[in-house]
């Protein structure tokens, strides 16, 4: 298999379930159970991964896949994330929707339109979604994804706005000062 020209992460294997070959996934898609729908699944090395048959199991699904066929073939695959490439998915219907992976690589502006990097990834670690984001001069940034920390959101003109003071890129502290020496003559 050829390495997917625009990866993007579908699932998470987690632990097996059962003797015969059975997984426990998280999935990243918006219904759990559509996981096969989208074609092969593919690792990070190349493997690929057709969906046979796929249950709800609370806040996950257990997955058989036609090429696991016992218990150890599926402990081996624990904690392998499994792809699509981007092209494999539905363009998003509304205007204002979008897949994670399209807001990695757009510019970062500022609340004055200036530049100030890129966004690397979107993360979730349980908490919500976060923003990676590579700001000039500085080591990658962490953000909360939500409507206040950014604004707006333009994958079309390929940037996202952020507010510095709600995305806590800055201290109410600091925004007092500079505001006081702004004051001063």
């Amino acid at each position: 298999m050829a390495k997917l020209e625009n990866p993007v992460q579908m699932a998470v294997i987690g632990a097996p379930h059962g003797i015969k070959g059975e997984l426990r996934v998280k999935t990243f898609t918006s219904d759990p159970k559509a996981l096969g729908d989208y074609g092969p699944l593919y690792t990070s090395d190349g493997r690929a991964f057709e969906v046979d048959s796929i249950r709800p199991a609370g806040n996950m699904v257990v997955v058989r896949f036609v090429q696991v066929k016992d218990r150890n073939a599926a402990e081996a695959l624990t904690g392998t994330e499994l792809f699509v490439d981007r092209s494999a998915l539905p363009e998003p219907e509304e205007e204002d929707e979008f897949y994670h992976a399209d807001l990695i690589g757009l510019d970062v502006r500022d609340e004055t339109g200036a530049t100030l990097g890129k966004v690397l990834a979107v993360q979730n670690f349980g908490g919500g979604d976060i923003l990676d984001l590579k700001i000039a001069g500085r080591k990658a940034v962490l953000i909360p994804f939500t409507l206040a920390a950014v604004p707006e959101i333009s994958i079309a003109n390929g940037f996202i706005r952020i507010d510095a003071l709600a995305a806590g890129l800055t201290d109410d502290d600091e925004e007092e000062e500079a505001k006081d020496m702004g004051d001063k003559p």
